[in-house]
């Protein structure tokens, strides 16, 4: 009751705030923003830099800074991500507090994105991503394709909290917002090469111009690519290497002051082997003989991984991913109130990628995920700022998602009749279609001098059609148990609504200081479970959306002399309905099933206190870092496996991503010379709590507390052309767990993948 009760406060609140605005005379709207400065700025060549400088973000769909805005966010400018040493967007791990975002799940291109807690538990593409990316304001909806190069990027904003009210789609656990650069009038451009160990060769370009005064356009491109850093000793092949093509081009209409066109085309094609961890427990075939126990087929060696490992798949299997899209963002200044905003976009991803879930020699959990998406979407937003006290944010949003997929399930190494192998193939094919349609007002109202409220509202509805069918088929001597089909979801389909409100209320108590409360409801919509496996799962594949309630308190603060900047944030979130995807076998010996039933399992608490900031100390030196600690813990996890077996009582024990404590700090130092040169050298330490990889709390799927060195030196020329620049990243050599595949019961499943080892590089870039 509450929360429609606050919901109906904060519509009546909207349209009140409205108009209170239209008694007031308006001013010239102000120009659009400059793209975010980098915190340091860069000041005349060769000169010492003596302030920090505010950051501009677009977190709530204007241009605001960083610390005037009631809103946890980082963000990071094109030199920030060179001094980070991030090529990736998996290279934010650890310079934003609360965030986990690694290469994820096997597959070369996906990336696993938690914040405080909250992501996307299982890659198949049924599960919609917890936390929303966005490339130059459009929604990418699959993990798939989404572990982006950041090649010319202008800047990356990372929102902490759900997303429910202004953002294109609903997401529960926050945003990661990443904003190439735009065509300028003027010619500019850079090319840079980077050589590195493992085989890194890298090349990049960007070439940006006006052709005249209505007309400008630009044009980036990267090829990257490395041999990669796992080995397989026996065959001499090379696994979780990269090779990558990407391009970017805009065309950009201004035929006045009042009006924006940008048309945008991007392409990402990549080509590489399998990705492969190491299995962290015995791999074990089922004997079908009653009475017969399983045989184990691999038992993992004792110490740190090597970085060796096999696979069953032969060289020409690995992983292939094409992505592609097509945008058109429109501009129009309607007076000197009103603006209208048009964002239309179209996309396809095609994914054929083999993954060795076993990541060995034995077929138990090897798999073939073959689907081809389209995803077409359109967002309008009307803004309103009258200049003085009073901004909104009026918008409609609709987004259509087509995703037909085939996969292939090889284990002709998991079934035993006594001694006897078994043969198995299983064959999945499924559609999904998702329709989603929001309405949303976002109003932020200084009602008195230093004090401003913020409401806004989001009605979304969101449909999904979905049909699945899966067949298995077993080799002699059991061919009959084969089952064509298996399991059939005919064609079926399922809506969910939500209004998610926002509320916040800030104050700005002084130049130096803003402090700010709020309230933020997150929504994440339910969906069909794409690994029912029996006719019993088929028969009921529903699983429900989940829910956040966040409450916030943050202060940002900057010091009177500019030398010091520092935001904090402290939060508490009630997470409900989370859908959790287990493992479980039944059935007879004879013909088992190994199912994956999609829960919303649990409800959860999650506490934290976040600080992040930068000082300048004497002359040329830079102190930043971060710390995040978070609590999460579960309420209640409903587990009919752990009603059964009380031996499974700890299944449960920890929330997956969530290490209590993460930080780090970095230091550099700037030399400048009288030529106006410079050489700057820096390094930073981050370190990780205790983290567990998968929902279901396998001890060898816990990443133990650690930390991981990198350094780097830049030589800036005089005359601003060139740049040199070297660097080492996980310098100690640290081998470390990013991520895990855990599907107990086929085979006891459990794989652990594994960061980078220590790697370096020197790159070289020439900018005009």
């Amino acid at each position: 009751m509450q929360r429609r009760l606050l919901g109906l406060a904060i519509a009546c609140a909207l349209g009140a705030f409205t108009q209170t605005a239209s008694a007031a005379d308006p001013v010239a709207a102000p120009e659009p923003a400059a793209a975010p400065e980098q915190e340091i700025a860069s000041a005349t060549q060769g000169a010492p830099v003596t302030e920090l400088e505010a950051i501009q973000v677009t977190a709530r769909r204007r241009a605001e800074s960083i610390e005037k805005i009631p809103v946890a966010v980082s963000a990071f400018r094109e030199e920030d991500l060179k001094d980070l040493q991030v090529e990736n967007l998996d290279g934010l791990q650890g310079a934003v507090p609360g965030l986990n975002v690694v290469q994820g799940r096997g597959s070369s291109n996906s990336a696993n994105i938690f914040i405080r807690g909250i992501g996307q538990p299982d890659a198949l593409q049924t599960f919609d991503p917890g936390v929303g990316m966005y490339v130059d304001d459009v929604y990418y909806s699959r993990i798939q394709g989404a572990l982006i190069s950041l090649f010319d990027v202008d800047h990356v904003e990372v929102l902490r909290g759900p997303q429910g009210t202004l953002y294109g789609k609903n997401s529960t656990g926050g945003a990661i917002k990443i904003v190439t650069k735009d065509p300028s009038d003027a010619t500019t451009g850079s090319a840079e090469l980077t050589f590195g160990n493992y085989g890194r060769a890298e090349g990049r370009f960007y070439l940006a111009g006006g052709f005249n005064d209505v007309w400008s356009a630009s044009i980036a491109g990267a090829i990257t690519g490395n041999d990669g850093y796992v080995k397989d000793v026996t065959t001499g092949n090379r696994y979780n290497d990269e090779d990558s093509k990407a391009f970017r081009a805009k065309l950009q209409f201004r035929p006045n002051e009042s009006f924006k066109a940008s048309l945008a085309l991007d392409y990402i094609k990549q080509d590489t082997a399998l990705t492969l961890g190491a299995p962290i427990a015995p791999l074990l075939a089922t004997n079908l003989v009653p009475g017969v126990p399983a045989t184990v087929l691999y038992t993992p060696p004792a110490g740190t991984w090597d970085f060796h490992a096999r696979t069953s798949f032969g060289p020409d299997k690995g992983q292939n991913l094409e992505h592609k899209g097509l945008s058109l963002a429109m501009d129009w200044q309607i007076n000197e109130a009103w603006k209208l905003k048009s964002i239309s976009a179209y996309r396809w991803l095609d994914s054929d990628a083999y993954i060795d879930i076993d990541a060995s020699q034995f077929q138990l959990g090897d798999v073939l995920v073959d689907f081809n998406q389209k995803q077409a979407s359109q967002e309008l937003q009307l803004q309103y700022d009258n200049g003085s006290n009073l901004q909104a944010v009026y918008g409609l949003y609709w987004m259509r998602e087509m995703l037909p997929s085939h996969q292939e399930a090889y284990a002709d190494d998991l079934l035993l009749f006594g001694a006897v192998p078994i043969g198995f193939l299983r064959t999945i094919d499924d559609r999904q279609t998702t329709t989603s349609s929001a309405a949303f007002a976002h109003v932020s109202w200084e009602f008195m001098p230093s004090w401003t409220l913020a409401a806004g509202l989001r009605y979304t509805h969101e449909t999904k059609d979905y049909w699945r069918t899966t067949s298995a088929f077993f080799g002699p001597p059991l061919q009959a148990a084969s089952q064509d089909p298996q399991a059939v979801i005919p064609q079926t389909g399922k809506g969910w609504n939500a209004w998610t409100p926002s509320l916040s209320l800030q104050k700005q108590f002084n130049d130096q200081l803003m402090g700010y409360v709020s309230a933020n409801r997150g929504f994440k919509s339910g969906g069909f479970n794409g690994r029912a496996n029996s006719p019993g799962e088929a028969a009921d594949p529903v699983f429900n959306p989940e829910y956040v309630w966040t409450y916030e308190l943050g202060l940002k603060m900057r010091s009177a002399d500019n030398r010091m900047q520092a935001n904090l944030a402290a939060f508490h979130s009630n997470y409900r309905d989370f859908q959790a995807r287990v493992s479980s076998v039944s059935g007879d010996p004879a013909n088992p099933v190994f199912s994956f039933p999609v829960l919303n399992a649990a409800s959860l608490k999650m506490d934290g206190i976040e600080i992040e900031g930068a000082a300048l100390l004497g002359e040329g030196t830079r102190l930043s870092g971060q710390l995040a600690w978070l609590n999460a813990r579960y309420d209640k996890f409903v587990d009919p496996r752990v009603q059964m077996f009380p031996s499974l009582a700890t299944l449960h024990d920890h929330v997956p991503f969530s290490p209590r404590l993460t930080a780090r700090v970095a230091l550099a130092q700037s030399f400048n010379f009288g030529s106006g040169a410079a050489i700057t050298v820096g390094g930073d330490v981050s370190w990780r709590d205790d983290t567990w990889l998968s929902v279901d709390n396998r001890p060898g799927l816990m990443q133990p507390s650690f930390a991981v060195v990198g350094l780097f030196g830049v030589f800036d020329s005089a005359d601003g052309h060139w740049q040199v620049r070297a660097g080492v990243r996980n310098l100690t050599d640290k081998v470390y767990k990013t991520d895990g595949q855990e599907f107990s019961s086929v085979g006891n499943i459990q794989t652990a993948y594994f960061g980078w080892p220590r790697n370096y590089y020197v790159s070289a870039r020439y900018s005009f």
